[in-house]
């Protein structure tokens, strides 16, 4: 893909826009540590003390840098504690933390997430150098659809409106009507003109609107490798061992898990719940590292943490991100073909009424 740049900085790279800067020196001594105690105290209840000291000269470095180079990073809920905590200025779900961006100062932007949600800021920032630490840093949903698939959907559906998950890349939400986030999907839907609506790419999210409309829901079997592990039995299993645990479930699991959960909401939804609920006991049925992300925050409640990982989230670390800092890599292309049409598609579900 081409990056839509303006025209001075067509034909170069961010490295050669902004320069590369030599890597510091990463040896952790007590300066270094009393100058980031402020930030490990926020983390003290998810990282063991005798970690820290790993830790903090990245999370120095990285926070000093982000001034010189005029950055933000933008980290996703499934982010580990230490990048979520310490190193984040904007943090929340895919869709929150592009617009987000829109509205702060900064030349660059560092995602702190996977491809798609790099693709998604640049399309909302398209002024801005937008970078992620690993290009390999994917997703087994986003992966699951093309364009072309999409067009070959609209050949064999005439006319049905087609909404798309923000979980998708550019390319797939140019061929879009409108997308949709987990939060939003029911009223995107809603707000179609039709009595039929192609529901893409994601199966269960689908399957879990279809269960709140009246309209014919069109899907395709896209999932989550993270969700799709989870199972009715093994949260049943759960409430009989301890009926005081609240289980809160993400809508990309099977209808069958939110049917015996106790709530189910978009990342963002599921924090907000359990700020607002403080239930005693919780389990959250989505990517583990959430939970240590609201721990840091909330010790008092006590977290049962299902391990499943997004092996892709895992990709961005803290050494990652100061790599990315130091040499400004890896910048984000989008075609402008494809950015003009992906952008309306997110635009008219950012100012659906």
């Amino acid at each position: 893909m081409s990056l839509n740049l303006s025209p001075k900085h067509q034909g170069h790279s961010a490295a050669e826009r902004f320069g590369i800067i030599e890597r510091p020196d990463l040896t952790c001594t007590p300066a270094l540590l009393k100058e980031t105690a402020h930030l490990y105290e926020r983390v003290k209840d998810v990282i063991p003390a005798i970690e820290w000291p790993v830790h903090a000269p990245y999370v120095f470095h990285i926070n000093r840098l982000k001034k010189e180079r005029n950055a933000v990073i933008l980290a996703h809920n499934y982010q580990t504690a230490q990048i979520y905590n310490c190193v984040a200025d904007i943090v929340g779900d895919s869709l929150q933390l592009a617009r987000d961006a829109t509205r702060v100062d900064a030349e660059v932007i560092i995602q702190g997430g996977v491809h798609f949600m790099a693709e998604t800021s640049k399309l909302l920032n398209p002024e801005k150098t937008v970078l992620i630490p690993d290009s390999k840093a994917g997703c087994s949903l986003s992966e699951s659809i093309t364009g072309a698939d999409v067009r070959l959907l609209k050949q064999r559906y005439p006319g049905v409106p087609v909404v798309t998950y923000v979980n998708t890349s550019a390319e797939v939400k140019a061929e879009t009507d409108i997308c949709c986030t987990s939060a939003n999907a029911v009223k995107v839907v809603e707000s179609v003109d039709s009595d039929t609506v192609l529901c893409i790419p994601d199966e269960y999210l689908a399957m879990n609107v279809a269960n709140q409309t009246k309209k014919k829901i069109l899907t395709w079997k896209g999932r989550c490798e993270v969700h799709e592990r989870f199972t009715a039995e093994e949260l049943l299993a759960v409430k009989a061992a301890d009926p005081s645990v609240e289980i809160i479930a993400h809508p990309e699991c099977h209808p069958d898990v939110i049917a015996v959960s106790d709530f189910a909401g978009s990342t963002s939804g599921m924090i907000d719940y359990v700020k607002s609920h403080h239930p005693a006991r919780v389990l959250l049925v989505t990517e583990c590292s959430m939970a240590s992300n609201i721990q840091a925050s909330l010790p008092d409640v006590e977290f049962m943490k299902p391990c499943n990982l997004c092996p892709h989230m895992q990709r961005i670390t803290l050494p990652t991100i100061l790599d990315s800092l130091l040499m400004m890599t890896e910048e984000v292309l989008v075609d402008p073909a494809i950015a003009d049409r992906a952008r309306l598609a997110v635009e008219l579900m950012i100012n659906l009424k």
